[in-house]
């Protein structure tokens, strides 16, 4: 079973198990992970750790950042990456149609996104596919294993055509999967952890009723990625990166400035830090500046915190 730490897969691991005590679950260690994720994970038995060949920070200059959507990022990596190999699907990217004049704008890039063709960094979907997807392919063409996930056809407009179009239980495939929560909502998954008391990340904080009724978390909402910037423009509010400075500030130093992301979120107009107005970084963006003295040598500057290096 595919074993990500989140409160979906903790669900989906706690149902399996009470039919299947001894099904192995498998986890892939990508260095993206909250730390939260990772030790709520080796709580677990029984559980296989696999790691990807390269890290995100190699991802990223290797092929580009992960930003909207993984169908938006697989259409702007065709068209900032021109080619005569692609030249038929950049024309169905611009313009919604094929170079024979056949209507395809189920796979145009919409108008809104066309400013980043041009932006001054790479933009690609390949993320998912070489730190995650990969190490648990190779693991089930090694292990013979066919996996049991804990993906959601509400989670993405793609993930409810597959469900669409092949069910919970694909077992026909080349390579059979099993979804047997694909037709659940997100309050059926607090739902179940609450009625059942099972343990779940504490990244995600409480679960309780907000002013409409609705199970909520006080905490994060969705884990993955921590540094995935995929939805990062249909949050309301306060996004990820902004909470994230508050509760990991070494991590957001990390990704803002070594992994360049301070420049793709200014790029596209979105905050990255945290406007909460309680919290230390807000504080210290706050203070006034001190008045200059002649005592230039008393050393009142404080070090800059080291982060601890992405995991290769």
């Amino acid at each position: 079973m595919s074993f990500s730490g989140g409160k979906d897969s903790a669900v989906l691991l706690n149902i399996v198990r009470r039919m299947y005590p001894h099904v192995k679950g498998v986890f892939v260690d990508t260095g993206l992970e909250y730390p939260e994720i990772r030790d709520f994970v080796k709580t677990f038995d029984n559980i296989e750790w696999l790691r990807p060949k390269k890290s995100f920070k190699q991802v990223l200059e290797d092929y580009g950042y992960p930003i909207v959507s993984k169908e938006v990022a697989r259409y702007l990596r065709d068209l900032q990456n021109p080619t005569p190999n692609n030249e038929q699907s950049r024309s169905i990217r611009l313009t919604g149609y094929n170079l024979d004049g056949k209507d395809c704008k189920r796979y145009k890039l919409p108008d809104k996104w066309h400013y980043l063709i041009d932006a001054p960094f790479r933009i690609s979907e390949q993320c998912c596919k070489i730190m995650k997807t990969g190490p648990l392919v190779k693991y089930e063409k090694e292990s013979g294993l066919h996996p049991i996930i804990g993906i959601m056809a509400c989670e993405s407009g793609s993930r409810t055509r597959n469900y669409m179009k092949f069910g919970c239980n694909a077992f026909a495939l080349k390579n059979p999967i099993s979804r047997p929560m694909a037709f659940w909502m997100q309050q059926d998954v607090l739902r179940y952890i609450k009625e059942n008391d099972i343990p779940y990340c504490p990244i995600y904080g409480d679960i309780v009723e907000n002013e409409k009724g609705e199970l909520v978390t006080t905490g994060e909402t969705r884990t993955g990625c921590i540094f995935c910037m995929f939805g990062i423009h249909m949050r309301e509010g306060e996004n990820r990166f902004q909470r994230l400075e508050r509760t990991h500030p070494k991590l957001h130093k990390y990704c803002m400035e070594k992994l360049g992301m301070k420049e793709v979120m200014e790029f596209m107009g979105y905050p990255w830090q945290c406007d909460c107005g309680g919290c230390t970084a807000c504080n210290d963006r706050c203070k006034e500046p001190e008045e200059e003295t002649n005592e230039k040598t008393q050393g009142n500057q404080r070090p800059v915190e080291g982060v601890q290096q992405e995991e290769a």
